[in-house]
């Protein structure tokens, strides 16, 4: 296909007037295609503007204001989250007490240093959209500015609510939106997350689990009695040692067969305490691991597997663990019914190839907890220039988009709404 987006057009049937009537199908797909042209060189721009202005988890005050602000000159009513991050934004459509259909975007940024060199290079020193957070918020804002304006001439045929989630890195802005009532009304929730390995103007799509399940814990281990008094102590340094082996294949061993965990030590050391007969003599270690579960059944028994390993492993090398496991999220998963809204809109708005199988990730996404509560599905929007010779990966201070995908975004997701 075309990578080109300003080629696609979009080829909806369904959509109805003002007053309940089905709209000629031609007139439907030239406004369609005229408002997604019309925006998409702003949204582009809007995109470079959050690109050089980034802000990380909670503190997202700029991007909130931004998008409201883009709303309300459109004639809609976006509501601010009580924090003043984080916003929603509803669109009617012609029978108001339908089901809404969600539109989620994230907008927080990360603490990574911009290595781009770009106009739209981040101004703010140790920060910067390295996760696509920027691409998703265009996307939506620009899907949801046209979504308005068919609402006005022709009328959708489910109301839709824009959904710009703040602290999506900290993995608490989707409860935190959810304890605010961000899903009252909802009957479906989607969303998109770039992935640099998907060529532009293409989608991947899987239903069931597609992100991991994500903990983390923090390991205390103390040599108690003997340490640093001239008699022969604990020894710390191989009690680390062995959990640092032990913990990950005894949970492992003890995991039903078919499920995934990986366990993976990012931190460990063991600290100096006294000298004794003239070595120094760890007193302590300390330790940190995630943990990532591929299914939601191996996520609700990793966690006493992990502290009975560690109990074991500590009684046989003499030491005390002081164990901080903290749950994170659980994966996504993607409802059958939703991937196939997803496939149908990527069809009409993107080609017969616009749909793409796309593997489980180990990544995180905090979506996961809309998910859980109704029915919806998130789906990775290509940013890759199809031929690059280099893929540039999330989280890294080189990462960037092919900015077609915004047209991309906007497309699709308008679809989706039109053929909810």
């Amino acid at each position: 296909m075309n990578a080109s987006t300003s080629g696609v057009e979009l080829a909806l049937d369904v959509p109805l007037n003002a007053v309940g009537s089905v709209a000629p199908p031609d007139s439907v797909k030239a406004l369609v295609k005229e408002f997604t042209l019309a925006l998409e060189a702003e949204m582009i721009e809007f995109r470079r503007d959050l690109h050089r202005h980034p802000e990380v988890s909670n503190e997202e005050f700029r991007t909130t204001q931004k998008v409201a602000e883009r709303l309300e000159k459109a004639g809609l009513e976006p509501r601010l989250m009580p924090g003043a991050t984080g916003l929603v934004c509803d669109i009617p459509g012609l029978d108001p007490g339908a089901p809404l259909l969600a539109l989620r975007a994230d907008l927080d940024a990360l603490p990574v240093t911009d290595e781009k060199a770009v106009p739209y290079r981040s101004t703010v020193p140790g920060f910067c959209h390295a996760c696509g957070h920027d691409v998703h918020t265009a996307g939506v804002l620009g899907a949801g500015l046209g979504l308005a304006q068919l609402s006005k001439t022709h009328g959708l045929p489910t109301p839709v609510r824009l959904v710009f989630q703040p602290a999506e890195e900290k993995i608490a802005g989707a409860q935190y939106m959810m304890r605010h009532g961000v899903l009252k009304d909802v009957g479906r929730i989607l969303a998109l997350h770039c992935d640099p390995k998907i060529d532009v103007g293409r989608v991947g799509l899987k239903t069931g689990p597609l992100t991991s399940a994500c903990d983390l814990v923090k390991l205390t281990v103390k040599a108690g009695a003997g340490a640093g008094d001239g008699t022969m102590p604990p020894n710390v340094v191989h009690a680390v040692a062995a959990l640092t082996v032990g913990v990950p294949t005894a949970v492992s061993q003890w995991m039903p067969m078919g499920s995934g965990v990986s366990i993976v030590w990012g931190h460990v050391e063991a600290n100096t305490g006294t000298e004794s007969t003239g070595a120094l003599t760890p007193e302590t270690g300390f330790m940190q691991c995630t943990i990532r579960c591929i299914d939601e059944r191996a996520w609700t028994l990793v966690e006493d597997l992990f502290r009975q390993a560690v109990e074991n492993i500590a009684a046989l090398h003499g030491v005390t663990p002081d164990l901080e496991y903290t749950r994170g999220i659980p994966p996504v998963v993607n409802e059958a019914t939703s991937i196939a809204l997803f496939r149908r809109a990527a069809e009409e708005a993107l080609g017969k190839d616009g749909a793409t199988y796309t593997e489980q990730s180990l990544g995180g996404e905090d979506f996961a907890w809309f998910v859980r509560e109704v029915p919806g599905a998130m789906a990775r929007l290509g940013v890759r220039t199809p031929g690059a010779e280099r893929t540039l990966d999330l989280h890294q201070g080189l990462f960037d988009v092919d900015e077609r995908a915004i047209g991309v975004a906007m497309r699709l997701l308008s679809a989706a709404a039109l053929l909810n």
